[in-house]
């Protein structure tokens, strides 16, 4: 039976190439991905890519980069040949998109591929042809500064992964949208796209922002590029996050535009995807999923992008780090854009009211917990509120509108209020037009941001528990819990270990007593074992927010005033994300003269 045990040998140069290439190349739109990658490294400005039968016949990528030393040129279609990284020390600060000389060899192994280059201060241009593992004589040839590169007939020697390809319809939309990610990447770059002799698109290179925003246009659509917020925040020249995010109403029912480019390389990272997710968190109607373009640039050393074969994926040295600085970059932004702001009014540092809180509170005895009154459902967090409120109104005494009648003099974002129609809308009017205002959604907003402004300011307020509560946990959480002791005090709660697999909850924010204090824990500790930090007692917090903000502000059919309506009117203006209410329908809108005329057809 021994002898019937395989010797151990060196894989043949075709083998080990097609098992390199399984893992490089899955499918065409791997090898486009592979070969711009190249072109971009080569500091090319131009690049042409065509498209046969979806990239089963033909795949073609032109550049005018800097181009491959004839004599070079077979050594470029060798594995682990690259000019990107000599040794063991570039590994800790890559700048190229590609270094592992991997590419060329494994598609070479799996199809009919022709490559012709000139080098930058060459004269002549050369080219080889490789089938397989049979490579020709390098001849001189005719070629601009840049290479071409074509690939024909894609795994026409490995028949089994052929079968596996989709329609080209299919294909070619999976080359299309790498062609869209790196052209994203790389706005200098003007770009050209082809299948099957029709133009697909045709970018030009941008150096400014209109050019920005026509790229935009082109690859997401005109609502997109003028429904996006800038951003451009960066932390002590260590961090910077510049691109753009959709306008909360602008959002998707899939994650499906989402491009994150970290030092100019597409990847996917669960830690900043659920960063802005939770920036997004009460601006969103529910469901939705918000849209955005970021470049997220930090130094090369604190991040590895060597993590996935197709590096798709990335490694931060401080994810808690970058979480904080991604989330609030995100939701400063939102804060700060999503409401209509007049830039002739002072803007005000503070919230409109300020919080009456006395100096001793006293617990009511609704609030008082015992282990068997602890777990409360979802569904029964209404009945909690109401139990919290009195105790809240106690806190913080919500004002009424008071604020004193509007100028007719200035001319206010959201203008000056008209009527209220069937006691639900407010009608203003401003210089652009006619102004729709949905009060209770507006009032329910401006309230929410009173609110959670004034309990931060206050910050955590705790309540005692009268009977501990025994968590029992798994050796991960407990682990976690250890290495995160400091936060979870932070944030209100008491924890002590009891013994190696159970922790006593013996304090908690004061507005989330009655909530499933057990099932918190577990959640808050699965957040950081995963993201490193975690923002559910903020989320937790802010359900009974929207609540109490919900239960006060002003109904329908409750009639205004004139000088209340123009109260509320310039209290949106002075709310940040007031432009949607807590659950993400839009608390106003603007019909300009232009909308108005193609109503009623003037001028047609």
């Amino acid at each position: 039976m021994i002898n019937q045990v395989a010797s151990i040998g060196v894989l043949p140069p075709l083998v080990a190439n097609q098992i390199a290439a399984g893992e490089v190349i899955e499918r065409p739109a791997s090898v486009i991905k592979e070969l711009i990658e190249n072109s971009l490294d080569a500091k090319a400005s131009e690049i042409n890519i065509t498209i046969e039968n979806g990239g089963l016949q033909l795949l073609r990528v032109q550049d005018n980069g800097h181009g491959i030393r004839g004599e070079e040129l077979a050594l470029a279609l060798q594995r682990h040949a690259t000019s990107k990284i000599h040794n063991i020390q570039d590994l800790s600060g890559i700048h190229t998109l590609g270094f592992r000389g991997e590419a060329l060899a494994s598609i070479a192994a799996v199809s009919r591929l022709n490559l012709k280059s000139k080098f930058f201060d060459a004269e002549t241009a050369y080219e080889l042809d490789i089938n397989g593992i049979h490579q020709s004589e390098i001849k001189p040839c005719s070629h601009p500064i840049g290479t071409t590169i074509d690939v024909r007939d894609l795994f026409f020697n490995t028949p089994a992964r052929r079968k596996f390809l989709r329609t080209p319809k299919t294909e070619f939309s999976h080359i299309q949208e790498v062609v869209k990610r790196l052209a994203l990447s790389r706005f200098g770059v003007r770009w050209t796209l082809q299948s099957d002799k029709e133009s697909v698109f045709q970018l030009r290179a941008a150096e400014e922002e209109n050019g920005y925003l026509e790229r935009l246009q082109i690859l997401f659509g005109r609502e997109f590029a003028e429904k996006s917020l800038k951003i451009d925040i960066q932390n002590n020249q260590l961090l910077q996050l510049k691109g753009w995010i959709g306008h909360p109403t602008f959002s998707r029912s899939q994650p499906d535009l989402q491009y994150l480019f970290v030092n100019g390389r597409f990847v996917r990272d669960k830690t900043i995807n659920h960063a802005v997710k939770q920036a997004y968190s009460d601006v969103l109607y529910g469901g939705r999923y918000p849209a955005f373009v970021l470049y997220f640039d930090l130094d090369s050393e604190l991040v590895d992008i060597n993590v996935h074969p197709a590096k798709h994926e990335v490694r931060f040295a401080q994810s808690s780090g970058i979480f904080e600085f991604i989330y609030h970059s995100v939701s400063d932004t939102i804060k700060e854009k999503t409401s209509p702001k007049n830039p002739q009014i002072p803007q005000k540092t503070e919230m409109p009211f300020s919080p009456k809180v006395s100096q001793k509170v006293e617990t009511p005895s609704s609030l008082k917990v015992s282990q068997k009154s602890t777990y409360v459902s979802e569904k029964k967090l209404a009945p909690t509120v109401a139990n919290v409120l009195p105790l809240y109104e106690k806190l913080y005494k919500i004002q009424p509108l008071t604020q004193p009648e509007t100028s007719p003099s200035v001319d206010y974002p959201l203008g000056n209020a008209i009527l209220q129609l069937q006691g639900i809308y407010i009608l203003a009017h401003n210089s652009a037009g006619l102004v729709v205002v949905d009060m209770h959604a507006a009032h329910e907003r401006i309230l929410y941001e009173k609110i959670k402004n004034n309990y931060q300011n206050q910050s955590f307020k705790t309540q005692n528990l009268l009977v501990p509560i025994q968590i029992v946990l798994n050796s991960k959480e407990i682990e976690t819990y250890e290495e995160h002791q400091t936060l979870l005090h932070y944030l209100g709660f008491e924890l002590e270990l009891q013994d190696e697999e159970t922790l006593l909850l013996k304090q908690v924010p004061i507005l989330l007593a009655k909530t499933d204090l057990s099932q918190l824990i577990k959640d808050l500790l699965s957040d950081l074992k995963e993201f490193e930090n975690t923002q559910r007692v903020e989320t937790q917090l802010n359900e009974v927010f929207a609540k109490l903000a919900c239960y006060g502000s002003v109904r329908a059919n409750r009639l205004l005033n004139i000088t209340e309506m123009n109260a509320l009117l310039r209290d949106i203006e002075n709310t940040p994300r007031s432009d949607q209410c807590n659950h993400g329908r839009p608390t106003w809108i603007q019909l300009d003269l232009n909308a108005l005329d193609k109503l009623f057809l003037r001028g047609q």
